[in-house]
């Protein structure tokens, strides 16, 4: 299991009572690093902390250092020991509670901003659980508003988040003002949505209940207004500043905010700082840009001097080498072509230096998030079939690609929020650059394949395209979840096919030529190897699957058990048990896997068992 995919919600503290609830939680604890509080007089188990007397007022004394509680005992016990503790939704930490069986995981406190409702599905995956969520956007298939913007790393900024979400709840018309920032989120909302779109004035019959104003702008809301209001700022503002040696902290916060202010623009916008690379020491700026957690992006002379500015400076020019350091750095770290505030130089009383501060706007909104890349197998379709860490990695993830047979399969898992984009069957590559893309940007991104990810999968060509980027094998992040594939869910319905040595050989001469295909038939054959042909055959490729037969026919006996297996443990499941010779009498398509037994492979009782050799063995094998 991924303990990144719990990162934001660290530290968790979980807490059992009962021997029974210690069994449930230890294995959560484990893959989730979660501390694990139990009493005293359970302190002889391994792995465990415990705490002495009153647990209502253990809780207490660490309810401010966890993000996340998840309790293992009754709900009402649990309302009970944190209900005094309980401030506001902005701030208090994530409440979850699990019966000791492990049957449900409830999200009780803090479901949005807290990421409560988010980590319950996350353990309710691990544990094979049944998620139960309360929450009314979760009914309706949509995002918390106040946590909307988190994958892009927007700020939230004021207004009546309350008023707004019991608006949504309501399904009453909300009309949202976007003027930057991704627009991902609109593309994945549910049909039958009550969000309107744009400035225009709604008629007599249609009015906004609720507003919400995505953008760089400032705004103050009237607190006599009755209508419902809230902003998000993506942060898509560069800051170019330039400063005189030894400019301090306070003077640099100061000129920008006055700028901000002056021009209405949010500092919650800010994605960042740049400067010439002479300033790259300045601790006026460092320090400001460490305080805000800002980035800080230094240019060279020789570049800065190549951008067309509004405001050159000869006396600026023979100073740092450049016209232009304020307008000209913030024009190339926002990718812009021009600016949304021309430089401005500031002064203050008492304080010596100057500053100076120019403002450029960027298509895309700075994250401020390491992306990362899950390569996930989701098994032949079952959902009973996907490993509980890839069900965690497709429901933890900010986006999801595949195919959409896949996609449709693994629906379930979805939740609202989440980016799902979907491309065709012959689009693989495009599907690893978009994921790519996202996933450098700062989302988690999850790729999906059918079967194992690794095995004719997305994962490699995944792999090969960040090699041909230049990836450096850290950023993004990358993680494989590995599942059953065709061969091995294949085999399971039939029987034993595959207990001794056997191989595995795609008949798509797609993206392998097929003289390669037919020497490693060839091989396979006269090795002997139990051998599972994928894509044996599609609409305009129906020769491939008759020459390999007769490839075989050359080095195995006619009567050779072989299985068919169609759409395995899928809802239109084909079995079909015959032979080598009759093989091609019975429907084959590129949703089926073919097994081949090997010289001792034989049927019994309408199962294939291949002998791996024991009960002729006269040593170890």
């Amino acid at each position: 299991m991924s303990q990144s995919l719990f990162a934001r919600f660290q530290p968790i503290a979980a807490i059992a009572t009962t021997p029974k609830a210690i069994q449930t939680l230890q294995p959560l604890c484990q893959s989730t690093n979660a501390t694990l509080f139990v009493p005293e007089s359970l302190s002889n188990l391994p792995n465990v902390q415990t705490y002495t007397g009153s647990l209502k007022k253990h809780i207490a004394s660490i309810w401010s250092e966890y993000r996340a509680f998840v309790f293992c005992m009754a709900t009402g016990a649990v309302v009970r020991l944190i209900a005094s503790l309980i401030e506001d939704k902005s701030r208090d930490p994530a409440v979850i509670a699990t019966d000791q069986d492990g049957y449900f995981v409830n999200s009780l406190c803090s479901g949005h901003q807290g990421g409560a409702d988010e980590l319950t599905r996350l353990i309710a995956h691990q544990l094979g659980a049944t998620p139960v969520l309360t929450g009314a956007s979760t009914s309706l298939g949509l995002p918390g508003i106040d946590i909307l913007g988190l994958p892009f790393g927007w700020c939230k900024g004021s207004g009546d988040w309350t008023g707004v979400s019991a608006a949504i709840s309501r399904g009453e018309t909300i009309q949202v003002i976007q003027e930057v920032g991704s627009t991902l989120w609109q593309d994945n909302l549910p049909e039958g949505h009550s969000f309107y779109f744009g400035f225009e004035e709604f008629n007599e019959s249609i009015s906004p209940q609720a507003r919400i104003w995505i953008s760089t702008t400032k705004r103050q809301f009237a607190s006599d207004t009755k209508l419902p209001k809230v902003q998000w700022h993506p942060r898509v503002l560069w800051v170019g500043i330039g400063c005189e040696r030894g400019t301090s902290r306070k003077l640099i916060e100061e000129a920008i905010a006055q700028v901000c202010t002056r021009y209405h623009l949010a500092t919650d916008a800010i994605a960042g700082l740049a400067t010439i690379e002479l300033k790259a020491d300045e601790v006026g700026i460092l320090d400001y840009c460490r305080d805000r957690n800002f980035p800080l992006k230094i240019f060279n002379a020789e570049m800065l001097c190549q951008v067309n500015v509004p405001n050159p400076s000869s006396i600026v020019e023979q100073e740092v080498g450049t016209p232009s350091v304020a307008e000209a750095a913030a024009i190339v770290a926002s990718q812009a072509s021009s600016l949304i505030v021309p430089k401005q130089i500031i002064k203050l009383d008492g304080e010596p230096g100057a500053v100076t501060v120019a403002i450029a706007l960027s298509d895309l909104e700075y994250t401020g998030r390491t992306g990362q890349l899950l390569l996930v197998g989701t098994g032949p379709g079952n959902l009973d079939q996907i490993t509980p860490a890839a069900k965690v990695a497709i429901t933890g993830a900010d986006a999801i690609i595949g195919y959409s047979l896949y996609l449709d399969l693994i629906e379930s898992l979805l939740r609202p929020g989440q980016i799902i984009e979907s491309l065709p069957i012959t689009q693989e590559r495009q599907r690893a650059q978009r994921a790519i893309e996202l996933a450098q940007w700062g989302l988690t991104v999850a790729v999906v394949s059918s079967g194992d990810c690794g095995i004719y999968g997305m994962a490699g060509l995944v792999m090969e395209e960040l090699q041909a980027k230049g990836w450096d094998g850290k950023v993004p992040k990358v993680e494989v979840f590995p599942g059953i594939t065709a061969v091995i869910a294949a085999a399971s319905r039939v029987g034993t096919p595959l207990m001794h040595d056997f191989c595995t050989i795609s008949l798509s001469d797609l993206l392998t030529p097929w003289e390669v295909i037919e020497k490693r038939l060839e091989a396979a054959a006269v090795g002997d190897f139990v051998t599972a042909l994928y894509n044996p055959r599609s609409q305009t490729r129906t020769q491939q699957i008759v020459i390999a037969q007769q490839i075989f026919l050359k080095y195995r006996h006619p009567n050779t058990p072989v299985a068919i297996v169609q759409s395995a443990y899928r809802p239109d499941e084909q079995i079909t048990l015959t032979t080598l010779e009759e093989m091609l009498e019975y429907s084959i398509d590129m949703l089926t896997t073919v097994l081949i037994g090997n010289c001792s492979t034989r049927t019994y009782a309408d199962w294939i068992i291949t002998p791996r050799g024991y009960l002729t063995a006269t040593s170890d094998q």
